[in-house]
């Protein structure tokens, strides 16, 4: 019987094992830079966890059954309400503002499909307990930082940022209810992927005398690409004398946002886009979303503010900002930019003897290197120079150290340089033998 990898699973063979953890590294450099704090929560959870947060509806999207203790539990498709559970737990104890990151594993029972899949690795990078603009600031510059650790620039990257403040404020002038307010909030979320009459079919619903006036307003917003335009878009829209105070009161938190960007030096990364709306109900202020900088293909990251759901998982009132990023469509990208870095997997140094006799002195010596911080190698079985070498060619491997009767009897070892050709004896008595290789690598 024949065994193969389940759909949307992936094996890690060790140079794509390498690759992970390479982007894994890099993830943890950026997040620490900004002195978050790592974290991790349990793999499986309660499955009302997620429908408390996402709806009866999530389970269909879910690796969810019944345990052998009766529990309803499920995979965790994301890490967001774990990690308002444990932030909740906590709330009182915490130094604020807690910055906190996680890297693990979520799995979602979907279609498999290209920068998808049912299983993948999310970078996880929130702050608690700031309602400022500087949290969204903070984030934006730390996911920035980390696509340009990967040698990712603004040719190859976007930000889009949007606001679902001001997008309630901007379908409150339409007449739409708190009430229905999600509901066309994720009609607009796919306003950009949905043909027009199933958009107007599905708008009529809620606005069915100004649907005309609507569009045209629409399209207005998502052609606004900087703080002046969009200053003027609202300032020259209908609004009640209180919620003129409330849009110039957000307008004042772009600009304080959009300056604590440029003040970084990252605003060449950062397009203002009210395309994205960010489907999830509990989203409450800045939205952002990653893109190849063409626009082209999946969602890199994304995330905004959750002010709300703290509160609603937990009880406990506190203010929340955060970002996810996914390994899949991440790689995709490094993959089309060219990115990918070449890994290296082979030893440092390759010890070679062909009598056993001088295997204990290549043991004593690995131990030494090793104890450097060297990676070193040896055959488990002893072979000929040239049989040895041969393999070694073949291996790619850069340097091997040569134990032969004649050198260990002066207690000495052949360093060869196998992309030259070229050799050199080496001392390996009182300790010498580390330095003196550092003096060739």
């Amino acid at each position: 019987m024949k065994f193969e990898t389940l759909p949307g699973f992936r094996a890690f063979y060790p140079d794509e094992c390498a690759l992970r953890n390479f982007i894994f590294s890099k993830w943890k450099a950026s997040a620490n830079a900004y002195t978050f704090i790592e974290y991790d929560a349990p793999t499986l959870e309660p499955i009302e966890l997620f429908k408390e947060k996402s709806g009866s509806e999530i389970v269909n999207q879910l690796f969810n059954f019944t345990d052998k203790g009766g529990r309803a539990v499920a995979l965790r498709p994301e890490m967001t309400p774990s990690l308002a559970r444990l932030i909740g737990a906590k709330a009182n104890s915490l130094r604020l503002p807690a910055k906190w990151y996680s890297i693990g594993e979520q799995f979602r029972y979907e279609r498999p499909q290209k920068g998808r899949l049912r299983s993948f690795y999310q970078f996880n990078v929130d702050i608690f307990g700031e309602s400022g603009v500087g949290a969204e600031a903070e984030l934006i510059a730390c996911l920035i930082d980390s696509f340009k650790s990967l040698g990712l620039d603004s040719c190859d990257f976007k930000i889009c940022l949007s606001d679902r403040t001001l997008w309630v404020l901007f379908l409150k002038t339409f007449g739409i209810s708190d009430e229905n307010m999600n509901s066309v909030l994720s009609l607009m979320d796919k306003a950009q992927r949905i043909n027009v009459e199933k958009l107007k079919e599905s708008l009529l619903e809620y606005i069915p005398d100004d649907y005309e006036s609507f569009l045209d307003s629409l399209s207005q917003l998502i052609k606004v690409k900087n703080i002046e335009d969009l200053s003027s878009f609202f300032n020259a829209l209908s609004f009640r004398e209180k919620v003129v105070d409330d849009i110039e009161s957000r307008l004042n938190d772009w600009r304080r946002l959009l300056d604590l960007v440029n003040y970084i030096g990252l605003d060449a990364y950062i397009d203002i886009d009210f395309t994205i709306v960010r489907g999830l109900a509990y989203y409450t202020g800045f939205v952002f979303e990653a893109f190849e900088a063409d626009g082209k293909g999946r969602a890199l990251a994304g995330g905004g503010r959750y002010d709300d759901l703290i509160h609603r998982l937990t009880g406990n009132q506190m203010s929340a900002v955060g970002f996810a990023m996914g390994d899949v469509t991440l790689i995709d990208l490094l993959r089309i930019k060219k990115k990918l870095p070449v890994f290296n997997l082979n030893p440092d140094f390759y010890l070679v003897f062909s009598d056993e006799k001088l295997r204990s002195y290549a043991m004593q010596d690995a131990s030494v290197l090793r104890n450097a911080g060297f990676k070193i190698e040896y055959p488990f079985k002893s072979q000929s120079f040239s049989k040895s070498f041969k393999s070694l060619k073949q291996r790619d491997i850069n340097f091997a150290i040569l134990y032969g009767a004649e050198e260990i009897d002066k207690d000495n070892v052949k360093f060869i340089n196998l992309k030259t050709g070229k050799e050199n004896l080496i001392s390996r008595a009182n300790g010498k033998l580390v330095n003196e290789l550092r003096k060739f690598m």
